[in-house]
């Protein structure tokens, strides 16, 4: 069963909720402001940065347009350093396969490492329901579940809870006294965490990028957890979104340049893992199994549309949430989806169907902020009118707004521009101030009516025949 708050379909509703939040808003506030001024100033050391953008988008581009070919060659690879490669159509397919081999083993308690793929397929919530302790090692991934929540942003799951939230958190869940110091929370959940790595039969993480030319995979933190996720427990479980495939190592240390001060504003993440086979002869850690499922979940569909493919290129980075207006104000969970903000407004749609998601194509301004600041130049704001415009030829758009929009698309029609102009100023003189207050309250509550010129352009060009050659030489 879903998580209640992974309904797209109840944005408006939850949107509205948020905005009416104010402890919410002002820790999204700061956070988003502190992560977007420590990116520039990490930018501001790079030069390069422009060059770096550039090629991590070729290789992305390259690597789609050749996917077929990089995962059967990443898959051979896997093979050859020993692990077992499984492919997962949905994701259902992708949590029996998990389930599978934890009872295969007799698995009673898991491990995970922060994983969007996992999340995406609501993983941890089907294993406990087969009896199976899975315990979230990511900090703030280990505070959302404590909350019972999904997290609300791509590299920070709980970014909008305040460190006094936390703290009542930890005090109910965990029996301590209440702290809302950040290093005595932080080593609370290190002495509960520890006990859980020691006793894991099983670790699940999922993949910043699959290396196809030696079969690996790479993940990036900070805090340390992967490791223990990775490299204790006997049996590794790693959950690969099709499109993470590049084909080598090179390319790799390319969108490490750009991952983490995009993502955090640092220059280097304090841990990069590569995981690339099983436990060697003589070697004192590492999993003795290890297992790549390859996750698809609607993600061949949307590498089959020529107009959308682009939004595979996305290395949730979470750059475009922090820069984000809509986002800001509104935080992750109104989007109902794992994937939230501009980024998850095309995902979302794409991978779940756009009859549940509708509303999230239009949760944006269409600044333009999303796609300046991607690291690999994903053009949100272009996919989302794209999908815009599918809604609206399916019929998704209300009645009254397609009959305005049909009204102004006759305004190409001079004379009838002109007489509508005519009658919406004599309509405007014929509205009082107090119909106008009562009736668009909502408007006139935060703006200035907007009044008309006394006279329109086209009455005032033919008065300006002799000075036409001032203006237009």
């Amino acid at each position: 069963m879903s998580h209640p708050l992974l309904n797209p379909s109840q944005f408006r509703s939850r949107a509205e909720a948020a905005l009416n939040n104010t402890q919410q808003r002002l820790a999204l506030q700061r956070a988003t402001s502190l992560a977007l001024s420590k990116r520039e100033a990490i930018k501001r050391t790079y030069p390069e940065w422009p060059k770096l953008r550039e090629q991590a988008r070729e290789i992305k581009r390259a690597s789609l347009a050749n996917l077929p070919e990089l995962l059967c060659q990443f898959e051979r690879e896997v093979a050859s350093n020993g692990g077992q490669v499984h492919w997962a159509e949905h994701a259902a397919d992708a949590r029996e396969i998990v389930a599978r081999i934890a009872a295969e083993h007799r698995i009673s308690l898991i491990v995970k490492a922060k994983s969007m793929a996992s999340e995406e397929i609501e993983l941890r919530p089907d294993l406990i329901s087969r009896g199976i302790e899975v315990v979230e090692t990511d900090l703030g991934e280990y505070i959302i579940q404590l909350a019972g929540e999904i997290p609300s942003h791509l590299t920070a799951p709980c970014l909008h809870k305040t460190r006094q939230e936390i703290g009542r958190l930890f005090s109910q869940k965990l029996g301590i006294p209440y702290s809302e110091d950040p290093v005595e929370l932080s080593l609370t959940a290190r002495r509960v965490l520890r006990e859980k790595f020691i006793n894991a039969g099983m670790g699940i993480s999922g993949a910043n990028f699959a290396i196809a030319s030696r079969g690996a995979i790479c993940l990036v933190e900070n805090e340390g957890n992967i490791r223990l996720c990775t490299s204790g427990p006997d049996v590794l479980v790693s959950i690969v979104g099709i499109e993470k495939v590049i084909p080598s190592l090179d390319d790799m240390a390319t969108f490490l340049k750009l991952l983490a001060p995009s993502a955090t504003g640092q220059r280097a993440s304090a841990y990069v893992s590569l995981i690339g086979g099983v436990r060697r002869l003589r070697e004192a850690d590492g999993p003795r199994e290890w297992h790549v499922i390859l996750l698809d979940n609607g993600r061949w569909r949307l590498y089959a549309h020529d107009h959308l493919r682009e939004a595979l290129m996305c290395i949730k980075c979470g750059a475009c949430l922090n820069v984000c207006p809509i986002y800001q104000k509104i935080g992750g969970h109104a989007y109902g989806s794992v994937y939230p903000g501009p980024i998850g407004a095309v995902l979302t749609p794409l991978l779940s169907g756009l009859e549940q998601s509708r509303c999230l194509p239009f949760a944006s301004t269409l600044c333009g902020a999303c796609a300046e600041i991607c690291p690999v130049g994903i053009n949100i704001h272009h996919l989302l009118l794209h999908l815009r415009s599918m809604i609206v030829a399916a019929g998704g758009a209300p009645i009254l707004e397609r009959v305005a929009m049909a009204a102004f698309s006759s305004f190409q029609l001079a004379n009838l521009y002109a007489v509508s102009t005519r009658c919406v100023r004599l309509g405007q003189q014929l509205v009082s101030r107090r119909i106008r207050d009562r009736f668009l309250r909502s408007w006139t509550a935060d703006r200035e009516w907007p009044g008309f010129a006394e006279k329109s352009f086209n009455q005032m060009w033919p008065m300006l025949e002799g000075q036409k050659k001032d203006y237009f030489p």
